[in-house]
């Protein structure tokens, strides 16, 4: 029953999706959860016949605002929605003074990296170290760090408490792309200046959704460049002006794509349901049988890569799914993810020379 917590057993991810056996690529895009898929047919159903206005689809955007904030430990008043990652970062970025300094990871996803490049004409300078070093590369000299929770190429996670202290000696802001965290590792939004996710992966969203967080000081100090009727005080009597800006983050709003808040609100409220840490449990343990029985060290993180001969053509050939990221299969386990997905993998992998 959605809206109570969900009991897990050995068949539970069957009683609320429907995998085809083999499916480990949710750092590509997720699986919507039942209650998520059948609120969407619902609504494209309604929209076919004509049997609705727009409005019930529309409080889906709210509904979902108010999912993503408690999954992340923030008040609803300071998420903003969007489309993209890079389209949430784009006003933050274009709210750095003239000769800014950003740091980046070297390996970063784009729509994390070229909402700050595309400033270079304003002289603001995009400096990339390795992960691990991003901490040291904090300092006086720097007005942002940017980077993501969980590198969606290799899975791993980056070393937040140093980047945080480091960020706090230099009054440093601090950005976070959580797309390939939000939905399985705990995350607590509060802690950073700005942090974004896009839904259609872990959140198991339909794409076109995504969320941010913006703390007080960002929304002080940043212009909301898309405005549009839906960032708005009152967007219902704003349709024609004059403007009267929210007070809160959905001044950042931008139009929301309705269908795509419907599959999310749902899938958000479940996963809420579920708990986070959960889901991380489920999702690790599952991720670390699978390295260990290859001969690999364990880790922390839901999404992992092997490095084989000829591996993303036997997983292929099983009718595994997976992707491959810088020449390695990238293999990502989910709460719909089970022994058997794993062991299919298995089958397909041990036979291949290390």
């Amino acid at each position: 029953m959605i809206g109570k917590t969900v009991p897990m057993s050995a068949d539970w991810p069957g009683r609320l999706w429907d995998p085809s056996p083999g499916w480990l690529n949710t750092a590509s895009y997720g699986l919507p959860p039942r209650p998520a898929y059948e609120a969407l047919t619902a609504a494209l159903d309604d929209w076919r016949h004509g049997r609705t206005d727009w409005m019930p689809w529309h409080v889906q955007s709210d509904r979902a605002r108010a999912g993503f904030a408690e999954l992340v430990g923030a008040d609803a008043s300071a998420v903003t929605i969007g489309a993209s990652v890079s389209g949430l970062l784009a006003p933050v970025a274009a709210a750095l003074p003239e000769g800014s300094r950003v740091v980046v990871p070297e390996v970063e996803f784009t729509s994390n990296l070229f909402p700050w490049q595309v400033h270079a004409d304003r002289g603001v300078e995009v400096v990339t170290v390795p992960l691990r070093e991003l901490p040291g590369a904090i300092d006086a000299r720097t007005t942002l760090v940017a980077f993501s929770l969980v590198q969606s190429a290799t899975g791993e996670i980056a070393p937040v408490a140093e980047v945080l202290a480091a960020a706090e000696e230099h009054s440093v802001l601090t950005s976070v792309d959580a797309t390939q965290a939000a939905g399985w590792l705990p995350l607590d939004a509060t802690r950073f200046d700005v942090v974004v996710a896009a839904a259609y992966k872990w959140l198991m969203a339909p794409r076109g959704a995504a969320f941010g967080y913006l703390s007080e000081r960002i929304q002080e100090r940043t212009r909301p460049l898309a405005a549009g009727w839906c960032a708005a005080e009152e967007p219902h009597s704003s349709y024609y002006g004059p403007m009267r800006l929210a007070e809160s983050a959905r001044r950042f709003d931008i139009s929301p794509a309705w269908f795509s808040h419907v599959g999310a609100a749902a899938s958000l409220r479940l996963i809420n349901d579920i708990g986070v840490k959960r889901i991380r449990d489920h999702n690790v343990r599952l991720a670390n049988r699978f390295l260990t029985e290859l001969g690999e060290q364990p880790g922390d993180s839901a999404i992992v890569t092997v490095d084989r001969p000829g591996a993303a053509e036997a997983l292929a050939g099983a009718g595994v799914r997976t992707s491959v990221r810088g020449g390695r299969v990238r293999a990502s386990f989910h709460v719909y993810t089970t022994d058997a997905d794993v062991d299919l993998a298995l089958e397909a992998l041990r036979p291949l020379p290390r």
